[in-house]
């Protein structure tokens, strides 16, 4: 079989002769000898703490590809901390994802073992392995052991924002806030709630791209490593099979996914990273898929944010696999996997071990888990909801908006006791779309008015054109497009108008007269935060990328360009 890194290691002439020679630094004299070159994409960084302990994952994913007779090469590609990154780690996902696929193509490999955990790394080098479309598999980090604080689980992310609304409400003190950090994150990897990094783990898998069994093993377990060691040998196995990421992740891969996003109870942000993975791969994917196929699937696993328990007990009570059989017959059983075989056929052997954790079919966390989308004058091309993590009587509401600007007015007038605002209120959020931020931040999840919280509060409607975090909660309209600054009605939003939420009948409207939303301009304050920035990638993501409801890639990234180099380097 001819391997694509022969056209760099073959034959006797003099650019053959460099490219082994700079490469034998102690590797076995047949290293170049119709071996497969596998390349271990490393997203681990010390400056992204969920993914620190993923060089100890390559090295056991190194072992696997030595064993199955491939050559194993590390390559460190971009990073990205989600809590650490600013403005947003959001902003950076494209630029993750274009170095990786300009990496992966430009060097002599043959597949791709993809290492990541925080939010971004997933969901970038899916995109990167999509477009250049070598044999690709992930190794998701895991996430972190359960955290407990005064007797009660603590999740990651989640308790963050409860907890900072019980020290802002003062039924928390700043010293007990600071106690509680140590036992949130008490080992190494990702929030162990269900939040991003482990929605896009599970949704890897569901769409083909893990190890089935993988996705959901706990970081410090040493199954990881095990599990990543056979990653390895399979690595070796699919490229001798040619088994590329456009020969098994089809329309039918995506369909599952959404079917387990629901299932799961995921994170929205996993509707943003599968619109821009699909358009990667040219598959038709739209934002109203995820409600037509998923937004009336049960949720069945009761964890943070939306219920009680975190990862750990997830893998402990029967794992992603018996979350999957519950709701076997709506997957799509010819959808394949990294293996070859269907994602159906590894099944099986699957089973619910506390029923606390996976709810059976017959008994869900909520009825209707998936991610709702809503459309109206507010939001003429989508915006999405997550019911499950949104209080009921909220669903339907009618209240008074109180429009911020940016997060930087939110956060300068929200605790403002001579704030208009009652429980009724409507929290608008605007200058948050990956135009106006530039990047989409996770602030749509806006804390509530210290004076509300003082009278028992907890919930509000929310809307933004940003992102929520996975790992947060409540009524929470976000995804708005378009967006408030690409020129979106959600810019014409004043103080004191009347916004209608109808989650059930999938509408968000502003009830305002269409004659006077015609004669409205955005004000002052609103076009002065959307000037673009100057120079850079910003200037260049501004200027290119798309809205939420594509996914938010940027214009000529959409698509893939193959694995070809048609020039040599020397």
């Amino acid at each position: 079989m001819k391997l694509r890194s022969d056209h760099w290691y073959a034959g006797r002439d003099r650019n053959a002769y460099i490219h082994r020679a700079w490469m034998r630094r102690g590797v076995p004299g047949d290293a170049f000898d119709g071996r497969a070159q596998i390349a271990i994409a490393n997203t681990a960084s010390d400056l992204s703490p969920c993914n620190r302990h993923l060089s100890e994952v390559a090295s056991s994913v190194r072992d696997g590809v030595y064993e199955a007779g491939g050559v194993p090469l590390e390559l460190p590609v971009m990073s990205l901390g989600e809590t650490q990154v600013r403005p947003t780690a959001m902003l950076w996902r494209n630029l993750a994802a274009m170095e990786a696929e300009e990496m992966f193509r430009a060097n002599p490999v043959d597949g791709v073992v993809l290492l990541g955990g925080c939010d971004k790394t997933i969901p970038a080098l899916l995109m990167a392995a999509a477009s250049v479309d070598l044999p690709a598999v992930v190794v998701p980090g895991g996430p972190m052991l359960n955290g407990t604080f005064r007797g009660e689980p603590l999740g990651c992310g989640t308790g963050v924002w409860r907890l900072s609304e019980e020290m802002r409400a003062g039924t928390l003190t700043p010293e007990q806030f600071a106690r509680s950090e140590s036992a949130m994150i008490r080992s190494r990897g990702h929030c162990n709630t269900m939040g991003t990094a482990s929605t896009m783990a599970l949704v890897a898998e569901a769409l083909g791209m893990v190890t089935p069994g993988l996705a959901g093993t706990p970081a410090p377990d040493s199954r990881l490593l095990e599990a990543a060691h056979g990653t390895g040998r399979l690595a070796v196995d699919m490229v001798g099979a040619d088994r590329r990421p456009s020969t098994f992740l089809t329309e039918s891969s995506f369909r599952n996914a959404i079917v387990a996003l629901a299932a799961i109870g995921g994170s929205t942000n996993a509707v943003v990273h599968l619109l821009a993975i699909a358009g990667r791969l040219g598959v038709e994917l739209t934002l109203d898929d995820f409600d037509r196929i998923g937004s009336r699937v049960p949720a069945l696993v009761d964890l943070q944010p939306a219920g009680r328990f975190l990862m750990e007990d997830l893998h402990r009570a029967g794992g992603f696999h018996a979350v999957l059989r519950e709701v076997r017959d709506l997957l799509d059983p010819e959808a394949l996997t990294v293996t070859g075989r269907p994602l159906a056929d590894h099944l099986d052997d699957a089973r619910i071990w506390d029923r606390e954790v996976i709810r059976g079919r017959d008994e869900p966390l909520v009825a209707e888990g998936g991610i709702a989308v809503l459309r109206g004058n507010l939001a003429p091309d989508g915006a999405v909801i997550k019911p499950a993590a949104a209080s009921e009587h909220l669903l339907r509401h009618r209240g008074r908006a109180v429009v911020f600007d940016s997060i930087e007015d939110f956060r300068d007038r929200i605790d403002d006791p001579d704030l208009e605002v009652d429980a009724d209120s409507v929290l608008v959020l605007r200058g948050c779309g990956p135009k106006g931020y530039p990047g989409m931040p996770e602030v749509s999840n806006m804390p509530l008015p210290k004076k509300l919280l003082a009278e028992g509060v907890r919930d509000m409607v929310r809307i933004c054109d940003g992102r929520m975090s996975g790992t947060a909660y409540g009524t929470v309209v976000l995804h708005v497009a378009p967006e408030a600054a690409a020129g979106g009605p959600l810019a014409l939003v004043r103080t004191g108008d009347t916004v209608a939420l109808d989650v059930p009948a999938r509408r968000i409207e502003l009830e305002v007269p269409e004659e006077e939303l015609a004669r409205r301009t955005p004000d002052e304050a609103t076009v002065a935060g959307f000037a673009a920035p100057a120079r850079g990638w910003e200037r260049l993501y501004v200027d290119r990328v798309r809205q939420a409801d594509t996914g938010a890639d940027l214009d000529f990234l959409t698509g893939s360009s193959g694995s070809e180099v048609h020039r040599e380097s020397h």
